[in-house]
């Protein structure tokens, strides 16, 4: 797991996807969301609701709590 962390970035979805092999369309379709709001999720520019994050987690078959940052290793606070 990656722990460097931009002070922007609040959840690690892209690395979840990453270490999973899924690419962004599927979990869009899944999500019944626009490709680009997955994007916007993954690059960090927006956040996810907390239903939709729950939604991403059993999507992807992880803990909620995987797909947030440690706020311990969130800078700028």
């Amino acid at each position: 797991m990656n722990l460097v962390n931009n002070s922007n970035e609040m959840n690690r979805i892209k690395e979840v996807l990453e270490e999973k092999g899924i690419k962004q369309k599927w979990l869009a379709d899944k999500l019944d969301k626009s490709y680009n709001m997955v994007n916007s999720y993954v690059q960090n520019r927006k956040q996810p609701r907390l239903e939709v994050l729950y939604k991403i987690s059993e999507i992807l078959q992880v803990n909620a709590k995987d797909l947030l940052v440690d706020n311990e290793n969130i800078k700028g606070e």
